[in-house]
């Protein structure tokens, strides 16, 4: 949940939320992010910043009263963020990408660890064929299901996507929506999405909703108004 939320990030204007509850276990996309708000919204989300006025409530917790650097890594680790910002190890093949998570012995990667990246990366719609695949070779739909993947690796409560199709085509978007909604309605977690397409979103959700950045409003796909949030 956020309310009355306003931090200066660098824009021409503080990013600012009206209103704002993602209710437990529901897929929500949201349009009108660019990519620096984007990423400050993600910050608040999940404490790694705290908003200069207003409340940010996340997983239960006021963001504010997280005391420390233990009780926050505690925190953010039930958070999986799907983002380009998260770094691929283009030497390493997808397996080995994907391994990292559970063990830093991937060379190679041992059988036990093998066994949990392959239904991980089933998850994520990559074909065992593809394991074995150099993550700096990887198509970017490839490297958006490797990303996905990593971020399911440890059972999150909360999935965050950052402009989930921005280096796809609209194909590759088309094909990312069906395994974001399959993994958004198989999986007992929230998810939220922070994207420019809005085809994307109506096919990867059950909800979508236009963000106004100058009065912190969000509205329906018609422009509907939804204060209070229902």
């Amino acid at each position: 949940m956020m309310r009355d939320v306003e931090k200066q990030y660098g824009g021409l204007r503080p990013l600012r939320i009206r209103s704002l509850e993602l209710p437990a276990r529901s897929s929500t996309m949201l349009v009108g992010f660019d990519r620096p708000a984007a990423e400050t919204f993600i910050n608040l989300l999940t404490g790694t910043t705290l908003p200069d006025a207003g409340e940010v409530v996340s997983l239960g917790r006021n963001t504010r009263e997280i005391a420390d650097g233990t009780a926050w890594l505690g925190f953010v680790e039930q958070i999986g963020i799907v983002s380009d910002r998260v770094a691929l190890l283009d030497g390493m093949t997808v397996a080995q990408n994907l391994a990292i998570s559970f063990d830093l012995d991937v060379e190679p990667v041992p059988p036990q660890i093998l066994a949990r990246v392959a239904p991980l990366a089933a998850e994520a719609g990559i074909d065992t064929s593809m394991l074995g695949t150099q993550a700096g070779e990887a198509d970017p739909l490839l490297r958006a299901r490797i990303r996905l993947a990593r971020a399911l690796a440890f059972d999150p409560a909360v999935i965050v996507l950052e402009h989930p199709t921005a280096t796809l085509s609209p194909e590759e978007a088309r094909l990312y929506a069906a395994v974001i909604k399959r993994v958004g309605t198989g999986r007992d977690v929230t998810l939220v999405g922070l994207t420019a397409d809005e085809k994307f979103a109506e096919h990867a959700s059950d909800r979508l909703l236009v963000w106004q950045p100058v009065t912190g409003e969000f509205r329906g796909p018609s422009g509907r108004r939804l204060w209070p949030f229902s």
